[in-house]
């Protein structure tokens, strides 16, 4: 919820699940989710940009263009299933489904793990995961935290 109302989703867990499930509900897509079987092993968000308001509050995430693009602003991975491959099927599951809503492009802010002092809290994805799904950097304002994209024209159905 953080990229939805800040810092506000702070202790307010069950008021961030019900505030989810009324977006759900909405019809809105709030994320995807990847499965090993029944079980939810992954999560990214992934909505119109519009959505995610407190994108623009933090300078280094303002938008580049008027562009209506589509952002991946966060994942969870369960422990057990990290560091094998779920983040970067929910990338290119993301792609897809924003390809399929007429996204023309999907933009990404992931920490870039090689810059100096770059923080370890990657639950916005890294560099190298986006960049080898093919997303471009088209801005950076903080040295480890540049925003990403990938036109989605140049992808099939």
């Amino acid at each position: 919820m953080y990229w939805r109302i800040g810092g506000a989703y702070r202790g307010r867990c069950g008021e961030n699940r019900e505030t989810l499930r009324k977006i759900v509900k909405r019809g809105s897509p709030p994320g995807l989710l990847a499965f090993d079987g029944d079980l939810a092993v992954g999560w990214c968000q992934l909505t119109p940009r519009d959505a995610l308001v407190w994108l623009d509050r933090m300078w280094w995430f303002q938008r580049v263009d008027d562009v209506p693009v589509w952002s991946i602003s966060c994942f969870f991975v369960r422990r057990a299933y990290r560091r094998q491959g779920v983040m970067s099927q929910l990338i290119a599951a993301a792609l897809k489904t924003a390809k399929r809503a007429k996204a023309p492009a999907l933009e990404a802010y992931p920490v870039n793990t090689t810059a100096p002092k770059s923080t370890s809290n990657i639950f916005t994805g890294t560099v190298s995961a986006f960049a080898h799904a093919g997303f471009k950097e088209v801005a950076r304002r903080a040295a480890a935290r540049p925003i990403m994209r990938h036109d989605l024209k140049a992808i099939a159905r």
